[in-house]
C-alpha cells in the first residue's frame, strides 16, 4: 500500500468539503475518483498533496504519517500532480517550463550558479538531458519553442503533466487532465499517462469523463458531498445504486 487516509476531514468554516475520508491505493494501481461537482474531489488532492491542511485524520505515505507536512515536502517524498487550472510560465518557451521545473526539483544550485564551479555546470548538463528526455516522453517534441501561452489547451495538460514528472513521482495526482480539450488532444494525454503508468507510477485520477475512467482505471473511489459513497472496480461502481442516484442520474452505459 502507497497512500492510506483515514477519517481524513476538511472544514472550511462551518461547511465540511471533506468528511471522514478513508481511501488507500496500492503501488501500481491507477484509481479514479470521481463525484458531481462540489464532492471534495480537488480539497482531497489538495489535502494529500500539502496544498491544504486537514481539519482532522491521518495520511499516511509510504509508511510514513504526512498529515501536516506542506506541499514542498511532500513533492520532495515523490507526490507529484497536475492542476485543473495549468500553472505555468506562459512567456517561457515548452522546453525551458520543463527545464525550469527540473531546476526545481533538484538541489539548490545557488552558490554554484554564482561561481559557475564544474559540479554546477555537470547538474545543469544533465538537467537539460532530464528536460529533453521529459519532453519526448510526453510527446512535445515538436512543440519545443513554442511559448506555453500558445500551446493549444490539450498541450498546456500535456506541459503541466511533463512539469509533475520532474520529480519523479511515487504518486502522480492527476486533476481533471482531459477536460475541457478535443479528442484528439485526448488521445496524446491519454497515451502519455498510459506511458507513465507502464514505468509502474502510482496513479490517482480526478475526472468527470467516465469512458476514460471507466477504461483505464483498476478501481474507482465515489465521493459526494465530501463523503465516499462507494468504491470497487469500473463494473461494480456503474452497477452500484447509491452512484446511480448521486452521480450518473441514471444507469451508467460504457
Amino acid at each position: 500500500m502507497l497512500l492510506k487516509t483515514t477519517a481524513l476531514t476538511k472544514h472550511f468554516g462551518g461547511l465540511a468539503a471533506v468528511s471522514q475520508f478513508d481511501m488507500f491505493i496500492n503501488k501500481g494501481e491507477i484509481v479514479g475518483l470521481i463525484g458531481p461537482n462540489g464532492a471534495g474531489k480537488t480539497t482531497i488532492i489538495n489535502l494529500i498533496s500539502g496544498f491544504l491542511k486537514s481539519s482532522s485524520g491521518n495520511i499516511i505515505f509510504d509508511e510514513e504519517d504526512i498529515t501536516s507536512k506542506p506541499a514542498h515536502i511532500m513533492a520532495r517524498m515523490g507526490i507529484g500532480r497536475t492542476f485543473q487550472i495549468t500553472p505555468m510560465f506562459f512567456e517561457f518557451s515548452t522546453f525551458k517550463n520543463i527545464v525550469a521545473s527540473h531546476y526545481l526539483a533538484a538541489e539548490s544550485c545557488f552558490w554554484g550558479a554564482i561561481f559557475n564551479t564544474s559540479k554546477y555546470r555537470n547538474k545543469e548538463e544533465h538537467i537539460v538531458k532530464l528536460a529533453e528526455e521529459t519532453l519526448e516522453f510526453v510527446g512535445l517534441s515538436k512543440a519545443r519553442n513554442e511559448l506555453a501561452k500558445n500551446l493549444p489547451h490539450g498541450y498546456q495538460k500535456l506541459l503541466d503533466l511533463a512539469r509533475a514528472l520532474a520529480i519523479k513521482p511515487k504518486l502522480l495526482l492527476l486533476d481533471e487532465p482531459i477536460g475541457g480539450i478535443s479528442s484528439d488532444e485526448i488521445n496524446l494525454v491519454l497515451k502519455a499517462i498510459d506511458k507513465v503508468r507502464s514505468q509502474g507510477t502510482t496513479i490517482l485520477l480526478v475526472e468527470h469523463n467516465m469512458e476514460v475512467v471507466m477504461s483505464i482505471c483498476d478501481r474507482i473511489i465515489v465521493a459526494n458531498y465530501g463523503q465516499k459513497i462507494a468504491e470497487g472496480t469500473p463494473d461494480e461502481v456503474r452497477r452500484d445504486k447509491d452512484v446511480i442516484s448521486a452521480y450518473f442520474g441514471g444507469e451508467y452505459h460504457a
